[in-house]
C-alpha cells in the first residue's frame, strides 16, 4: 500500500512538473514572438530577441547614407568607391540625390569599376525645407537642400536599426565595419566625432578657439538659446560622418527636433552669423547636448580642406581610417591637401560632365 501511494505521489509531481514547463514554454514563445513587446509598434521597433546574435555576423547589410548633388558627384563617387573596395562586409549605399541629377548618377554607377556595388537612389524633395530655412534671395544659388539629407535618416533607410552617415567629401582607408560597430550608449541617437578632443583638433587645429565651441555656433544673445543652459564653451562635434540608432532616433522622434529649431531659427536668427556659418549644425549641437557617443577620432580626421591640413605629416594621413576634406578647398579642386590620396579612388566620369581641377600637391609616399 505504501509503495502504491508513493507512486501515485511521484506520477502527480511529475504532471505537475510537466504542466508549469508547458505553461512557461508557450510564454516564452509569445515573448519572443511578440514584434512589440513595449507596445511601440508605430515606430517599428526592433526588440531585443535572439535576431541580435544573428546579426552580429558578417553578412548583414551595413547602411551607409550620403547626399549626391550634381556639382560634387565625383566627390560622392569617389567616397564610395573607397568605402566598397576596403570593406569586406555587405555595405548598401542610400544615395540621397534630387531628380535632375539622377541620370547623371545612374550613367556614372554603371562604370565597370562600380559595377558590383550595391546601391538604391533615393530623391529629396526640397519642399519638406519650406518654412524651415531662411534663404537669401541674392544667394538663392549658396543653398544647398541636400545637406539636410543628414536629418531624414529613417525616410532613407526605413527598416534598418543602425546606419552611417557620411559627407561626400571623405574617402575610407579602412573597413567601415569598424566605424558601424560604435559603441552608442543607452538613450543615444548618435556617435560623433567631437571637435575639441579630436585627433585632428590636436594635431592641426590646436588654439582654433570658439570655431570650435557652441558659440562659434549659436547665438548667445538670443534669449531662446540661453533658456537652453548649454555651457557657450562646450565642445561641438562634426556632423560630416556619423553613426545613427534609428531605433533611439525615432523613439526620441529627433527629425521633429531638428526641425522645430530649423524653423525658430528662420523668425528668431538662433545661429551665430560670426564664424562657423553653417546652418545645419546648429540644429544638431541643440537636439544632441551631452546626448551623444563619440567614434574613434581616426574615424574622422578633417580639415584637410582648410590651410590646417597642411600640417599633417603623410605618415599620419596614412594612418587615418577616414579623411576629411570639410573645408572651402575640395580634393577635386586645385589648392586641397592630400588631393593625390582622393584621386586614388575617383573614378572618371563617363558622361564627361564632372570638371577635375588636376593638381601637384606635397608628395604622399609609404614611409
Amino acid at each position: 500500500v505504501n509503495i502504491s501511494i508513493l507512486i501515485v505521489a511521484i506520477v502527480i509531481f511529475l504532471l505537475v512538473i510537466h504542466h508549469n514547463f508547458l505553461s512557461l514554454s508557450d510564454f516564452l514563445r509569445r515573448e519572443l514572438s511578440d514584434p512589440s513587446p513595449l507596445g511601440l509598434q508605430p515606430i517599428d521597433f526592433i526588440p531585443a530577441a535572439p535576431q541580435r546574435l544573428i546579426d552580429e555576423s558578417n553578412d548583414k547589410d551595413i547602411a551607409v547614407v550620403i547626399a549626391a548633388s550634381d556639382e560634387r558627384l565625383g566627390g560622392a563617387i569617389a567616397a564610395m568607391n573607397s568605402i566598397y573596395q576596403n570593406s569586406r562586409s555587405n555595405v548598401v549605399f542610400h544615395i540621397v540625390t534630387l531628380n535632375d541629377t539622377v541620370d547623371h548618377l545612374r550613367t556614372w554607377l554603371r562604370s565597370p569599376l562600380l559595377k558590383n556595388m550595391r546601391y538604391r537612389i533615393l530623391e529629396f524633395d526640397p519642399r519638406v525645407l519650406e518654412g524651415k530655412v531662411k534663404v537669401d534671395p541674392q544667394k538663392a544659388d549658396a543653398f544647398k537642400p541636400l545637406t539636410f539629407a543628414r536629418f531624414y535618416l529613417p525616410s532613407w533607410v526605413p527598416d534598418a536599426e543602425k546606419v552611417i552617415y557620411v559627407d561626400d567629401d571623405i574617402i575610407v582607408q579602412d573597413d567601415i565595419v569598424e566605424l558601424y560597430n560604435t559603441p552608442l550608449k543607452p538613450g543615444h541617437a548618435a556617435a560623433f566625432s567631437d571637435d575639441c578632443d579630436s585627433t585632428s583638433s590636436k594635431v592641426a587645429v590646436r588654439g582654433a578657439g570658439n570655431q570650435y565651441n557652441y558659440i562659434g555656433f549659436l547665438d548667445y544673445q538670443k534669449e531662446t538659446i540661453r533658456k537652453l543652459a548649454m555651457k557657450a564653451n562646450t565642445c561641438s562635434f562634426n556632423p560630416g560622418v556619423f553613426v545613427a540608432n534609428l531605433t533611439e532616433w525615432k523613439l526620441q522622434n529627433i527629425t521633429k527636433q531638428l526641425e522645430k529649431w530649423m524653423a525658430l531659427n528662420v523668425v528668431e536668427e538662433l545661429y551665430s552669423k560670426t564664424l562657423a556659418g553653417s546652418i545645419t549644425t546648429p540644429p544638431l549641437l541643440i537636439v544632441f547636448y551631452k546626448q551623444h557617443s563619440s567614434i574613434d577620432p581616426m574615424w574622422n580626421v578633417r580639415h584637410l580642406g582648410s590651410s590646417a591640413g597642411k600640417r599633417y605629416s603623410p605618415q599620419f594621413v596614412k594612418a587615418a581610417k577616414l579623411l576629411h576634406w570639410n573645408g572651402h578647398f575640395k580634393p577635386w579642386g586645385r589648392t586641397a591637401s592630400y588631393a593625390e590620396v582622393w584621386e586614388r579612388w575617383y573614378v572618371p566620369d563617363p558622361a564627361g560632365k564632372f570638371n577635375l581641377l588636376r593638381r601637384h600637391s606635397e608628395a604622399y609616399e609609404a614611409k
